[in-house]
């Protein structure tokens, strides 16, 4: 039995058990022979805040992947909810069961307003047209509201999104994914190409949603990290070679030689 499989229990509050949010234990992808993911294993707590760095190459992205179904791993166990195999499942029922992605490159409706991102975001599976003349009830006009006031966009919600700054683009589809309620966010680098005041607002914006989220963030501006101030997990050659607070694996010589001195 591995250590994270003896770790996976845990107790809060004398005798209450809960399962990690996420699970991975033993995880190999090989892609012709490289392996992307070597044995990897690491658990995510239900509503924590992980930040996952680690060199180029080191399998982030390739984690990432597994998680949301567009990789199939050779082998081991990737668990949601405690006892959901998301190996079994494809990317759009991944999707749907409360597991949301954001890459690091902004994916917004451009010629549409801040407000008609977050409706369609809202609306699901209806073609955007018939989405945009669809009557919003007024629970979802409260829903909008409030994570346009989450994402700090409230005075802009009748911009077009193409309009926006680099980082308001990513806020908003921050707020798209949030929109959708998901249990756990994925999130891909998203203080890239930010201003320093935008970096700092979201890493705010990261801390407030983790309130009532579980979000794992992938991320290499080390300032950002420490203002997330999450436990760290360090991938190196597709496994965790540290993990703790930034603090702590920022001391880790293996940290420091493999990616930290580079």
């Amino acid at each position: 039995m591995s250590e994270i499989q003896r770790a996976r229990p845990k107790v809060d509050g004398g005798d209450t058990k809960f399962e990690p949010i996420l699970y991975l234990d033993g995880v190999s992808v090989a892609f012709d022979g490289f392996k992307a993911l070597n044995e990897l294993s690491f658990y995510v707590e239900p509503g924590e805040l992980r930040a996952i760095i680690g060199p180029n190459g080191a399998g982030k992205t390739t984690m990432m992947d597994v998680i949301t179904g567009k990789t199939q791993p050779d082998s081991g166990t990737v668990l949601f909810r405690g006892d959901v195999d998301l190996t079994k499942m494809d990317e759009a029922a991944i999707a749907t069961l409360g597991i949301g992605r954001k890459f690091q490159k902004p994916t917004v409706f451009e010629n549409h307003t801040v407000f008609e991102n977050l409706e369609l975001a809202l609306a699901g599976d209806r073609s955007a047209r018939a989405s945009l003349f669809f009557r919003l009830k007024d629970d979802q006009l409260r829903r909008i509201d409030s994570v346009l006031e989450t994402i700090a966009l409230t005075n802009l919600q009748d911009t077009l999104a193409g309009a926006l700054s680099h980082g308001q683009k990513q806020w908003l589809e921050i707020g798209m994914l949030l929109i959708q309620d998901p249990e756990l966010l994925l999130v891909d680098e998203p203080a890239a190409g930010m201003t320093d005041v935008e970096t700092e607002q979201t890493a705010e914006l990261l801390k407030e949603i983790s309130v009532n989220h579980s979000l794992v963030v992938v991320e290499h501006d080390m300032e950002f990290v420490r203002a997330l101030e999450s436990k760290v997990t360090v991938l190196h050659e597709g496994s965790v070679l540290a993990e703790g607070a930034l603090d702590t694996v920022q001391q880790d010589e293996r940290v420091i030689e493999v990616y930290l001195g580079r």
